[in-house]
């Protein structure tokens, strides 16, 4: 899109309202903001609640503004380098913030130049700020590239991030099936594709600013619910391919009671700190990637299929995910004794 469209969108979900140098209020304050410039939507977000104020790029070039209508006819008519001096003037980090807790990671908000020649490097850069900074090993290391070039595919043919959650959803009944019936080579084919759908819907709403409330709880819903389920069916599976693990109740139970038994940990940090368990510190961070949710599981299941012992897969991921409940149990008893205030996470600081 181009960067006034993006604009355009960005002042809707702050609650802007577009207008005009020749249709401006005659009383209040208004947000003026240079479209050959590409903002992230948390900076003017932040402008918009900071009054009488300038922000500039890196060469101190005047970008945007914060100002009463007294003010601003001429900003508004593409002056905004003659504002007057006596108005701050801020750069984007002191008009926005550099540590991102929904997305949970550090990085300075986007303030990026387009031009012809800069388009690539932009897209880059807007891409690569949609990305969660605490997430698991395959989501972070292994889907980026492919999923940078799907979520572009998917943006210039208009496909929405709700129907990449829909074709996700179907992939989940697809290997909730297969896996029943043993015939995990297929299953896991339709798992994987998941995972990558999983990454390219969240990226594909934040770049083109099209996230709702339901399409939030679409998306999350089916994360947090088809793993136990899927599990389940891995362990059906293996009864038809004459393979049973011993005291396979019991392990099912570890799988599946462990997974929700975890979510109700990080739910509990969180309510008792304010702050996600995996942001606390650098170890909570690097043990994410590994910890026993989806992705890290399917890594084992993947390679025991490969070497022809699926059910020794499904005796990997029990042990590990109660190896997890123990770490995280442990997190909160940390936490717990750390002194009152001292949870905080890392990244913020």
């Amino acid at each position: 899109m181009s960067s006034a469209e993006r604009l355009s969108r960005i002042y809707g979900r702050v609650g802007l309202a577009e207008t005009t140098a020749d249709a401006l209020p005659a009383s209040g304050e208004v947000v003026i903001v240079d479209a050959g410039w590409v903002f992230d939507e948390a900076l003017i977000r932040a402008l918009a609640g900071r009054s009488g104020v300038a922000m500039v790029d890196d060469s101190g070039r005047v970008v945007a503004a914060h100002l009463p209508v007294g003010q601003a006819t001429g900003a508004v008519a593409g002056d905004l380098a003659g504002l007057p001096a006596e108005i701050p003037h801020l750069s984007a980090l002191d008009i926005g913030s550099s540590y991102n807790s929904e997305l949970r990671k550090r990085e300075p908000p986007v303030l990026e130049r387009l031009t012809p020649e800069t388009v690539d490097a932009v897209e880059k850069r807007l891409f690569k700020g949609s990305y969660k900074g605490v997430t698991d090993l395959v989501t972070k290391y292994v889907w980026p590239a492919p999923a940078r070039v799907i979520t572009r595919w998917c943006a210039l043919a208009r496909i929405t991030p709700n129907q990449v959650t829909f074709a996700s959803f179907l992939m989940v009944l697809a290997a909730f099936a297969l896996f029943w019936t043993g015939q995990y080579g297929w299953g896991l084919v339709c798992a994987w594709i998941m995972t990558f759908l999983d990454t390219v819907d969240g990226k594909l709403a934040r770049v083109t600013l099209t996230s709702s409330k339901w399409g939030n709880v679409f998306d999350h819903g089916i994360d947090l619910i088809h793993p136990p389920f899927w599990w389940w069916a891995w362990l059906v599976g293996l009864g038809s391919l004459g393979l049973s693990p011993p005291h396979a109740g019991l392990l099912l139970a570890i799988v599946v009671g462990g997974y929700v038994a975890q979510r109700v940990e990080e739910g509990i940090f969180l309510g008792l700190f304010k702050v996600e368990m995996h942001a606390w510190r650098p170890f909570d961070s690097f043990f994410r990637l590994i910890t026993a949710r989806r992705n890290p599981n399917l890594l084992f299941l993947t390679a025991s299929t490969l070497v022809g012992r699926p059910d020794v897969g499904f005796i990997l991921v029990a042990a590990w995910t109660a190896i997890c409940f123990v770490v995280h149990a442990s997190q909160i008893v940390q936490g717990l004794l750390t002194p009152k205030g001292g949870v905080t996470s890392w990244l913020s600081r």
